[in-house]
């Protein structure tokens, strides 16, 4: 497979053919998890309320995924820009310390995910049913670490189709898989809510199968390479994943802070921030299919040492982002209602959603920069600073503003989103003045630029 220069050529067209098969890709793992969402329905409200309890736990793992992908896609992709020759040697790496993390991931998952859900909820019936499904989702962990880190090499040489192509196939497999193994057939019975985590396992499995064919296909894989550990290079990955894997385990321990205040108002308040979410993710996808095009973009760019075009980059991303989110937020005013009816018929569940997403719409342009901003960051090979964005804004800034809103305002269950919304706004402020102050160390500056950067190492 070839890859694409991203260092010449035009900008938008860059975008576009690495945003919209991204998006797409995203818009069917999105409906995969609407799929979840809508089967637990199915069974009850404590279903529900176990699934948006096991995803907070388990998305530590996907932190770590997350971390490992946008690590390789900016050393593969810097190294690419560079022309080292190195890419080979950093994606074999980057699959070897993928498999290594996962074999520890499912050891760490099987006694201490039961021990966190248990700290997050209160005995009943969505505790239980959140427990018995991590006992069984942990073991696809392999399968999402090992496809993101994967996926990270693929998105770096340009392809972010292939996730596309199996996030599609993904989605209808599990959307066949579900019923079957919830409901059964014939005279199967089928094995209930549990049913949803192996339909996991099995199809996320065939995920990480069709995107490693395609790496070892790609250009990169072709040089020189070894999967032997060598500790330099998982020095390297580590530095640039681990940081960005924290910054979302931050996001996750903010999860736990809302679901903390969240369970003082019932179960149906938990299971109305677990749909809402899922539907703030649809409206989110044109944001995260930009955003992740815009890390490619800018590590090769970063790499081959063409800072104007990083700057473009970033400005094209910033103005089509905006607008795409004003739109999507006038979209979320109108159908919040509706479309939470499709999830649940239980009027509490909708009528506390519906508070969350009204909320949520006023916010959505200021995610879509705050994501782009920790592409940057990703590319300049500083993903340190992810890590003190989401401390503040994930971490204090949701506490302090969720707590005060609700426990000195007394606002109820609007207080958590008024706390929420405050905490991604003021985080904004702080990531435009970080990523500001290093630009011009790096490259003469985003906003303020261009002029001769400090050369301060990074």
């Amino acid at each position: 497979m070839a890859r694409r220069k991203l260092s010449t050529g035009s900008i938008p067209g860059h975008f576009r053919a690495l945003a919209i098969p991204a998006a797409i890709g995203m818009v069917f793992t999105t409906l995969y998890n609407v799929v979840d969402v809508y089967y637990a329905g199915k069974l009850s409200t404590d279903a529900q309320a176990g699934l948006a309890l096991s995803f907070q736990v388990f998305f530590l793992f996907i932190a770590l995924g997350f971390g490992l992908s946008t690590a390789m896609g900016a050393l593969v992709g810097n190294a690419l820009g560079e022309e080292s020759g190195e890419e080979g040697e950093i994606a074999a790496q980057g699959l070897a310390f993928a498999a290594l993390v996962s074999a520890l991931g499912i050891l760490v998952a099987w006694f201490a995910a039961p021990l966190l859900i248990r700290l997050i909820s209160e005995p009943g019936a969505y505790r239980d049913a959140a427990v018995q499904y991590l006992r069984l989702l942990i073991f696809a962990i392999p399968a999402f670490l090992v496809s993101y880190g994967a996926n990270g090499i693929l998105a770096a040489q340009g392809d972010t189709k292939s996730m596309q192509y199996a996030n599609v196939a993904a989605f209808f497999a599990n959307l066949a898989l579900n019923p079957l193994f919830i409901f059964g057939l014939g005279p199967w019975e089928g094995i209930g809510f549990n049913g949803i985590a192996l339909s996991t396992l099995l199809s996320q499995s065939g995920v990480m199968a069709f995107i490693l064919w395609r790496v070892f296909r790609s250009d990169a894989m072709q040089g020189p390479r070894t999967f032997r550990p060598i500790p330099a290079r998982f020095a390297e990955i580590a530095g640039q994943a681990l940081p960005a894997s924290f910054a979302m385990i931050v996001m996750m321990i903010a999860g736990f802070v809302v679901q903390y205040f969240l369970k003082g108002f019932g179960g149906a308040a938990v299971a109305a921030y677990g749909v809402s979410l899922r539907i703030e993710q649809l409206l989110l996808l044109p944001a995260f299919g930009l955003t992740n095009a815009l890390l490619p973009i800018v590590s090769q760019n970063y790499g081959a040492r063409n800072f104007d075009r990083v700057r473009e980059a970033v400005r094209f991303c910033f103005a089509a982002g905006v607008a795409l989110m004003l739109m999507a937020s006038c979209i979320l005013w109108f159908a919040a209602g509706p479309a939470l009816r499709l999830f649940s018929a239980d009027p509490e569940l909708v009528e506390i959603g519906k508070g969350y997403l009204h909320v949520d719409g006023f916010i959505l342009p200021v995610y879509v920069l705050l994501f782009s901003i920790n592409s940057i960051l990703q590319a300049f090979k500083r993903p340190g600073l992810t890590v003190w964005i989401g401390v503040y804004r994930q971490g204090i800034g949701v506490a302090l503003f969720v707590w005060l809103c609700v426990r000195v305002f007394d606002l109820g269950v609007t207080g958590v989103w008024y706390g929420i919304a405050t905490a991604v706004v003021t985080g904004l402020v702080l990531s435009l003045v970080i990523v500001e102050r290093l630009a011009r160390q790096k490259i003469g500056g985003l906003f303020t630029g261009p002029r001769e950067p400090e050369g301060v190492p990074g």
